[in-house]
C-alpha cells in the first residue's frame, strides 16, 4: 500500500515506514504529523475520491530538523563593479510514516 500525500507544496510518494525529507514543520521530533492524501493505492484498488480519501489519513513521526546544503547567490553586472553574493540553507524536517489508513 502506498499513498501520494502533499507536503511542502509538493508531492511525495510514501510507503509505511518511509522516511521522506519535507521543508520545515512545527514541532520537536518525536511529534506526530499527519498529511492530506491526494491518492491511496491498496493493490489493485486506487482511491482517488475526495470524499473517500476525507475518511483517510497519512501520519508520520518526526524524526529530526536539519539543514539542506549551502546554495551559493552570485549577482553580477558587467563594465560597473557590481557584485553582490548570498548564501541560503532550506530548514528541512526528516518524517517518518507511521500509518496509512483510517
Amino acid at each position: 500500500m502506498y499513498a501520494i500525500v502533499r507536503a511542502g507544496g509538493r508531492q511525495e510518494k510514501v510507503a509505511v515506514g518511509d522516511v521522506l525529507t519535507v521543508d520545515r514543520l512545527a514541532g520537536e521530533p518525536g511529534d506526530d504529523v499527519r498529511f492530506t492524501p491526494v491518492l491511496v493505492v491498496d493493490g489493485s484498488t486506487v482511491t482517488s475520491d475526495a470524499d473517500a480519501l476525507s475518511s483517510l489519513v497519512v501520519a508520520g513521526e518526526i524524526v529530526e530538523d536539519l539543514r539542506g546544503p549551502k546554495i551559493r547567490i552570485l549577482k553580477y553586472k558587467n563594465k560597473t563593479g557590481y557584485r553582490k553574493r548570498q548564501g541560503h540553507r532550506q530548514a528541512l524536517t526528516k518524517v517518518k510514516i507511521t500509518k496509512i489508513g483510517k
